[in-house]
């Protein structure tokens, strides 16, 4: 299929973007006036989720609750969102924050403080657990098996909330520890769970990829871990994006497809969604763009398949309202 510039491919499929954040600092601004123009570029977006950045946070008071001003702020755009003014989206209607886990149960004053400053749209924590010598690390090595961290974790079920992680996949065994030991909380993987494709791993990309393949078919197996799809542009998966002045989101989308077709194959239509990951793409890809090249790299799916992927399961598990 040529896509050419201004193309919406498939119009009429409904999208709930799972993924996406608002910031104003040092790496630029994002806000909602770009976030409005980039949701009516022609695709069929219904409503977004906003997660965590470290926007907005609170610039005094203690050190673990700043984190609540960026969900007071979230849910302020929300707000506008529900009152029509903006247009038919519901942008940012499920919220994703930041806690600490590494509180362990002390973090539930954190928790406290987030529920309320949600006002019901507070769905889940996102505590980036990424680390790799390979990688930009941002976050301690072994994060994920820390006593303390998981003494934190333990305290989301209690709140009803769901769990974002955001790891590289030579860490995907910790997460399948951690999800397999709470079966209570749901847990949603970011960008396709980081196969790295960069440094050493380049050179043996066959080797790494069926490394994380092995790795996701273990998690697949937990119902309680779902996957979201996007990210490909980001320079840990080593397809060299990142240096390009532009992006052709058909060549995009041949690259992430067998990465997206491993992920469908294992985890069904039903735990998979698509996310923008907007505006970390931006200086590379439009807004129109990063969908057309989600819709190519599944031009194959059938219509109930693509509703999953696009719409359905973003809708359910982060409990956005139905139409």
């Amino acid at each position: 299929m040529n896509v050419h510039s201004g193309t919406v491919v498939d119009h009429s499929l409904p999208i709930i973007d799972p993924h996406h954040h608002l910031w104003h600092g040092a790496a630029g601004r994002y806000m909602l006036d770009d976030l409005v123009a980039d949701l009516s570029s022609g695709h069929d977006v219904r409503a977004t989720v906003y997660i965590e950045c470290g926007s907005f946070h609170r610039a005094d008071g203690p050190e673990p609750l700043r984190p609540v001003g960026e969900v007071e702020f979230a849910n302020g755009i929300a707000a506008m969102a529900a009152s029509g003014r903006y247009g038919p989206v519901r942008f940012c209607s499920s919220i994703v924050g930041f806690a600490d886990l590494m509180l362990g149960a002390e973090v539930d004053r954190v928790l406290d403080g987030l529920v309320a400053a949600g006002n019901g749209r507070l769905k889940g924590v996102r505590h980036i657990a990424a680390h790799d010598p390979e990688v930009k690390q941002l976050a301690p090595v072994g994060m994920l098996r820390d006593e303390r961290f998981r003494a934190g974790y333990a305290r989301l079920a209690g709140y009803g909330l769901s769990f974002d992680a955001w790891l590289y996949h030579p860490q995907l065994g910790d997460l399948l520890s951690l999800a397999a030991a709470h079966p209570e909380t749901p847990v949603v993987v970011n960008h396709a769970g980081g196969p790295i494709g960069m440094g050493s791993y380049a050179a043996r990309r066959d080797e790494a990829f069926a490394e994380w393949r092995t790795a996701l078919k273990a998690l697949a197996a937990l119902p309680n871990v779902h996957m979201k799809l996007g990210g490909f542009f980001m320079p840990v998966f080593g397809f060299g994006f990142e240096k390009a002045s532009a992006i052709d989101p058909e060549e995009l989308a041949r690259a992430a497809r067998p990465i997206v077709e491993t992920c469908v194959e294992l985890f069904g239509p039903q735990r998979c969604m698509f996310e923008s990951n907007f505006p970390v793409t931006r200086d590379f890809l439009t807004y129109r763009d990063v969908w057309n090249c989600y819709k190519l790299a599944v031009a194959d799916g059938t219509p109930a398949e693509k509703r999953s992927l696009f719409h359905d399961t973003a809708r359910d598990f982060y409990a956005i309202p139905r139409e």
